[in-house]
């Protein structure tokens, strides 16, 4: 009786009662799951630093192919999640035991033949992303288990996501935070006691990676989920994948151009020194810590955006994108605010380099400088995409990271060197938020003409 009253008021929450508290009961728990997934390499990296600026190097330029796996477990994750609130919406639960079985097990299988090919190319691939002479003998000893790890983190993030589709973030809370807790424990242990460096940090983050893949898999085998996840409903049909696909495809486009991106700005400050290198891999940690709120608060969005528009509940849906707006904005301008004002120390946590902070402090504020437009972004791309219009939220899914950031990274140290590097997000974000503005405006208009013509004919 208990389960069957809290899918209930799962179920009720999405459809009923206050908006902002709804969204802020489902936003949270992802906020801080999504916080604690960065914390795994911001930790990381803090007890690194302790080793030297080669070693910080290593673990930075490995981070990209972390961002690999995550596009994987959140293509089935946030595709089936879309299509699953969209079919409780309309009460169509055995579908969505599928959709949800046939994403997580497809998640499994693809991260472990990507990993297979990483593993078989390490050497180039760690190069391509910014590895100096120096920290590739670091960087390889921390990619072997690192890489490991992510497999396991590509089913975590399928996992959360399919939790979060019906409404039961709170698990996606539990499971990061047992993780990332763990993680912070066995990182000094490993590094330090044990003295294996940065291979004890790897070690370290495999193991909190499996033990949060326990959780889940208790979870969904312990019969308290809306949706079910077993081989019996495991029913892989070009319809399924094709409605994940469509959805999860600019996700999946979002994080290998993220992982891209990241790979060119450290290659392109390996130009630089490993000084440069370190820098930019502490900046760029800092800077997800800030992007993973707004993401974490829109996994909370993202079902009820998708409920709503299901159930052809209108009123309701402006009303979410409304608060969403006035939440995410908010919190992008205080952080924007504590960036600027605590540079200095922030960074002075992670190195004690003068170099590495010469160059960390001016690239920090800068990647922070368009931060305050970024809840607007990925608002109506999470919107878009929630209603299935993948065409239009896949655009400005990779417009940041990709579309609008690659050109910069490529042509702005040509002309301005190590400046042109610091300032390319900026740029990238500018451009972003001027196209989403104009597909915010459009989205508006249609959803207020259908809520006119369903209120007309009721």
């Amino acid at each position: 009786m208990k389960e069957k009253n809290a899918k209930a008021n799962r179920m009720q929450l999405m459809s009923e009662g206050n908006v902002s508290k709804a969204l802020l009961k489902l936003g949270i728990p992802m906020v801080v799951s999504m916080l604690v997934m960065a914390l795994y390499n911001v930790v990381d990296t803090y007890f690194v630093s302790g080793l030297g600026t080669q070693q910080v190097g290593a673990v930075s330029v490995a981070f990209p192919i972390s961002l690999i796996f995550s596009g994987i477990g959140l293509t089935f994750g946030v595709g089936a999640g879309s299509y699953i609130s969209r079919l409780l919406g309309k009460k169509d639960r055995d579908t969505a035991d599928k959709v949800a079985s046939t994403a997580m097990f497809s998640s499994i299988i693809i991260a472990l033949l990507v990993a297979v090919v990483i593993f078989a190319a390490l050497t180039p691939v760690l190069s391509f992303m910014g590895a100096t002479s120096t920290i590739m003998p670091y960087a390889k000893k921390y990619a072997i288990i690192f890489v490991v790890s992510t497999v396991f983190s590509a089913a975590n993030v399928t996992a959360g996501n399919l939790a979060v589709s019906q409404g039961a973030s709170n698990i996606s809370l539990t499971a990061m935070l047992t993780g990332a807790i763990l993680n912070m424990i066995l990182d000094p242990i490993f590094i330090y006691a044990l003295h294996l460096g940065v291979q004890g940090a790897a070690i370290a983050t495999l193991i909190s990676q499996i033990v949060t893949s326990a959780i889940y898999v208790r979870f969904f085998a312990g019969g308290k989920t809306f949706v079910k996840v077993g081989f019996s409903y495991f029913k892989p049909t070009s319809q399924i994948y094709g409605e994940i696909i469509k959805i999860g495809i600019s996700t999946l486009f979002l994080q290998l151009l993220s992982s891209l991106s990241m790979s060119l700005i450290s290659n392109a400050a390996s130009n630089y020194g490993d000084e440069a290198v370190a820098a930019i891999g502490i900046v760029l940690r800092i800077v997800t810590l800030g992007a993973n709120v707004v993401i974490g608060y829109m996994k909370g969005f993202q079902p009820m955006a998708g409920f709503n528009y299901g159930a052809q509940n209108y009123p309701r849906l402006r009303s979410a994108i409304k608060s969403c707006m006035q939440w995410t904005t908010g919190f992008c301008i205080i952080w924007t605010a504590l960036i600027f004002l605590l540079a200095n120390p922030i960074l002075s946590l992670f190195s004690n380099d003068p170099q590495v902070l010469r160059i960390a402090v001016p690239a920090l504020r800068a990647n922070t400088i368009m931060f305050f437009t970024f809840g607007l972004q990925f608002t109506y791309s999470t919107l878009y995409l929630a209603m299935g219009k993948a065409l239009v939220g896949g655009i400005l899914n990779v417009c940041r990271q990709g579309i609008m950031f690659i050109p910069a990274i490529l042509l702005l140290p040509t002309m301005l060197g190590l400046t042109g590097i610091i300032y390319s997000q900026a740029v990238a974000d500018l451009l972003t938020t001027i196209v989403t503005i104009i597909f915010a405006i459009s989205i508006l208009k249609k959803l207020s003409q259908v809520e006119n013509s369903v209120s007309r004919s009721n």
